[in-house]
């Protein structure tokens, strides 16, 4: 179909903030203002709709805009007229694009990602870029951008780290994606490692100059909002976590969240709806990451992502805070060089003391309401070694040793998320590109030349399954399922083709391993490179 409802269901929000104590709603612009709860559903269907979050009809977007509490019943049946399919076909239509046909009803300006974004940029899934600023992760776009500097398509990444950085300076951060209520949730702060990997390929010390204190603010809003003590052997140490305090279900799973929310005791709704955000925030919605420690791994009402302080985000501040001490030092600035240093020695302390386990040689995340560590594998626990957020060049092995302990090598055509099986998206059987690279790039530290192998054999294996699947279905996708080698599944949506990530962490790995790497076909010993030029060849028709 061409044409989608707006989810209206956004504007009620009422059924689920009864108390005075009662989180703030997921989105200004839909205030809750009486008990009903307006929702839509399609006239043929009982079930209200789940993620119809996109309009194209002009009528419909400027009555999903204003109505807020106008309308008496509970549910509302809505069915397109022969306009909206008319006007949605109308790509020159100036709402065409979005859902944000007036001011907010605050008296704020609609936010910028609500118009058309003026600089081109990259979409994950999207077969092209784009300049429509309608749909972007910044944590995938990290991956994708890594993929266009090897496709030696700087102002591409130039373009999107400019959009990134507007939304800095207009909201203090970068918002879970290009959508109003999307406004108070974050994702894994990845900006200054963005800007780091654009100057390291071009130089542009003017363009850092221009927006240096710009990436100092991104930094600000995880300090600010996101930052938790933790008391441990007499010491208080200062980290991080992923923490979104607004009530009511995620709009754009509204229906989803609702019935999960349904299975609880009315007073347990608000908290769980509150870590499903932070959940999204972590960027993996959904794990056993955020739910270990719960009665039953395999109930998502049990999540309490907020409860944990996740060892990636750590190293990822870690790692953005050395980058602005470069940058600073770079530019001349000692004394804002010194601070960043400070802070990420501070940290690097703190990650040491709470999350390092010796005993097993990794990093785990730790759970605030327990005290204790998450021994759990995940591709996470390996992180600072990306991040480069460790002292003692030792740990690389010990890392080694640690996914042998866990039999992850054994996995022959990638690394799982997890091993257990929840059905939930981030959890076994799927693996995922960038935790592939996490865990690969980050053996590559090594000086053992044992490490380095499994690094490279690692990077096979992944490859291998990218291009088994792509001679199957002339496809990249987000993730696979390592048991098999095929398209991964699980979770709240069917698997992605594209894919942005997939496509980035491949050129990454080809890159660095082009003249050792082998498809495992019979064409490998004709065409040695067979296998770099085939995605190479994707790509370029993925991103003109």
């Amino acid at each position: 179909r061409t044409w989608e409802l707006p989810l209206l269901l956004l504007l009620g929000l009422g059924l689920g903030l009864r108390s005075q104590e009662a989180l703030p709603p997921p989105c200004e612009r839909f205030t809750a203002t009486g008990s009903s709860c307006i929702r839509f559903r399609w006239p043929s269907s009982t079930l209200t709709t789940s993620s119809l979050w996109i309009c194209h009809c002009l009528q419909l977007q400027t009555k999903s805009c204003r109505v807020s509490a106008r309308w008496p019943r509970s549910t509302t049946i809505a069915s397109p007229s022969s306009s909206c399919r008319s006007l949605s076909s109308n790509t020159s239509s100036p709402w065409g694009r979005s859902c944000c046909p007036g001011p907010l009803r605050t008296g704020k300006t609609a936010p910028s990602f609500c118009r058309r974004s003026l600089t081109p940029s990259c979409a994950p899934g999207q077969s092209s870029c784009t300049r429509s600023g309608r749909s972007w992760e910044r944590r995938d776009s990290y991956w994708v951008m890594e993929g266009l500097l090897l496709s030696e398509m700087a102002e591409t990444v130039r373009g999107m780290l400019q959009n990134f950085l507007d939304l800095v300076k207009t909201y203090g951060h970068i918002p879970n994606g290009g959508r109003i209520y999307y406004l108070q949730r974050s994702q894994p702060p990845l900006l200054t490692l963005m800007m780091d990997r654009y100057i390291a390929h071009t130089s542009n010390t003017t363009f850092l100059q221009d927006n240096i204190e710009t990436l100092a603010l991104e930094l600000d809003f995880w300090t600010v909002n996101r930052t938790v003590s933790v008391n441990l052997g007499g010491e208080s140490y200062i980290l991080n976590r992923y923490y979104v305090p607004y009530g009511g279900p995620r709009p754009e799973s509204y229906s989803k969240d609702e019935e999960l929310a349904n299975t609880l005791p009315e007073g347990q709704r608000e908290a769980l709806w509150a870590e499903l955000k932070a959940g999204a925030e972590s960027g993996w919605d959904f794990s056993s990451r955020w739910l270990v420690g719960s009665p039953n791994l395999d109930l998502l009402s049990s999540i309490h992502t907020s409860k944990q302080v996740p060892v990636d985000l750590n190293a990822f501040l870690c790692q953005a805070e050395e980058l602005m001490s470069s940058f600073y030092a770079r530019l001349g600035d000692n004394v804002q060089a010194a601070r960043y240093k400070s802070l990420r020695d501070q940290r690097l302390a703190a990650m040491q003391a709470v999350l390092w386990d010796e005993q097993k040689g990794a990093w785990f995340d730790y759970n605030l309401e327990n005290g204790k560590k998450n021994f759990e594998f995940y591709p996470s626990n390996l992180s600072p070694l990306w991040a480069g957020c460790f002292s003692d060049p030792g740990v690389v092995d010990k890392a080694l040793k640690y996914l042998q302990d866990s039999q992850i090598l054994t996995y022959q055509y990638g690394i799982p998320s997890s091993v257990r099986n929840t059905g939930q998206q981030w959890d076994f059987p799927n693996g995922w590109a960038p935790l592939q690279d996490l865990v690969i790039r980050g053996l590559a530290k090594s000086h053992s030349p044992q490490t380095q192998e499994v690094a490279f054999q690692l990077a096979q294996n992944w490859i291998r399954t990218n291009f088994d699947v792509y001679s199957q279905k002339l496809a990249m996708y987000e993730k696979y399922d390592i048991s098999n080698g095929q398209p991964g599944g699980g979770g709240e949506y069917e698997v992605q083709e594209g894919f942005g990530w997939t496509n980035g962490v491949a050129l990454i790995l080809m890159d660095h391993y082009g003249d050792r790497l082998t498809s495992g076909t019979q064409l490998a010993f004709l065409i040695p490179h067979c296998l770099v030029a085939a995605f190479l060849l994707h790509l370029l028709l993925r991103w003109p």
